[in-house]
């Protein structure tokens, strides 16, 4: 079965084509600035290993979608015959709320549904829907799956999810703790599962999907148990522009003291903060890791604090779950950076935390643990659109 990966968002469109018979990616893809001048499709032939850009007006994302469909059958730049060949489309959305605990066929009550979860996700959820609406005109006939990225944090026990707020901001407004990465989360712990040759069911994991956007994981037995993500993808550790967690009166101390109105401080605690608001020099980890390396004070201190909340998760995460097996690092930082991942871990030899220096300089999944370690730490590439596809046949074949 071939299946199509969609990720919609506001002005643009990612896609994969992957055969789940080898879980091969056969083709993929970005349409850029949809409803906007200059829009353009970056498509790639991965079977050939060749890359195309179409410049062509897209007003819309049906029209996205089928600029897409159209590079997949080409002859010269395609990987399939027809679209026939596309066995379903698997499609990511941000958030399902309580509604989904799981990924889940699209049907007319599940985009009913999507619509409720809208105010949760504003930003977010619209292209999401947007998307769907487009590929079901166009491909009415082939199967749709929804993967949400709140649905693998479902399974946290109340006392993880709820806030100390009074009870009917819950019950009305559904204020809670969602978590989000969810898709990347659920992938790297199997995956450790597999790589430690151990069914999750008698695992504990703490996974660290570490990159622009972070979170920290529990993952206990397999289920998703905490999670530093909350109501909204605000909360939890510093990242490239978001504050994570604060006291929240900082909030009404800057509209009241500063003038500042509610929309200027959420843009600026989501796009002028975290370790590029602290470091004054960027978002992106390699420039702070350069600039520190000159003797930039607070290039230095925005790693620092990155490092010492991410240290402090794993420990609250192993208390929480009675123990750990294994930590993972994932996403861009977790993968790639490895003095990052040696500051995080500096110091939890206590736990049975430790890692080889000369391990931890390569690259792909690895096991990065020293050999006296008594919990692994692994480096495991996150696959979300592969797990995406995962889900969408699994439910597809109803299995």
């Amino acid at each position: 079965m071939k299946i199509l990966v969609i990720n919609a968002g506001s002005s643009s469109l990612k896609y994969q084509l992957i055969d789940m018979d080898n879980e091969q990616v056969l083709a993929k893809g970005l349409c850029e600035r949809i409803g906007i001048d200059g829009s353009n499709l970056q498509h790639t032939n991965v079977v050939k290993g060749e890359k195309t850009k179409i410049e062509k007006p897209m007003k819309d994302h049906g029209d996205a979608i089928q600029m897409v469909i159209d590079a997949l059958v080409d002859e010269n730049i395609g990987v399939i015959k027809s679209m026939d060949e596309i066995g379903a489309v698997g499609h990511r959305v941000v958030h399902g709320a309580e509604e989904f605990a799981d990924s889940c066929m699209i049907t007319e009550a599940v985009m009913k549904a999507l619509e409720k979860c809208t105010p949760l996700a504003p930003l977010h959820n619209p292209p999401n829907i947007i998307g769907i609406k487009a590929c079901q005109k166009i491909m009415p006939n082939t199967p749709m799956v929804g993967v949400f990225d709140t649905a693998f944090h479902q399974t946290m026990p109340p006392k993880a999810f709820m806030y100390a707020l009074p009870y009917e901001y819950y019950e009305k407004d559904r204020i809670r703790k969602y978590g989000f990465h969810g898709t990347s989360h659920k992938y790297v712990s199997q995956k450790a599962a597999e790589f430690l040759g151990k069914p999750a069911s008698e695992l504990k994991i703490v996974t660290c999907h570490l990159g622009n956007g972070s979170s920290i994981s529990a993952v206990d037995g397999g289920k998703c148990v905490d999670t530093s993500m909350g109501f909204t993808p605000l909360d939890g550790v510093p990242m490239g522009t978001r504050t994570g967690s604060m006291d929240p009166a900082v909030v009404t101390y800057l509209i009241n003291q500063k003038g500042m109105s509610a929309k200027d401080v959420d843009a600026m605690m989501n796009k002028e903060s975290g370790v590029s608001g602290v470091s004054g020099v960027s978002s992106d980890f390699r420039d702070l890791s350069a600039a520190a390396a000159e003797g930039n004070k607070r290039a230095q201190l925005a790693l620092d604090m990155f490092t010492y909340q991410v240290k402090k998760d794993i420990g609250a995460y192993a208390a929480a779950m009675g123990g750990v097996d294994a930590v993972v690092f994932t996403a861009g930082v977790g993968e790639n950076d490895a003095a990052t991942r040696a500051a995080i871990v500096d110091g939890l030899d206590f736990m049975g935390i430790k890692i080889d220096d000369s391990k931890n300089n390569t690259r792909g999944t690895v096991d990065i643990s020293a050999d006296d370690a008594k919990v692994k730490t692994l480096v495991i590439p996150t696959n979300e659109e592969l797990m995406i596809a995962i889900d969408t046949k699994r439910l597809v074949e109803g299995k």
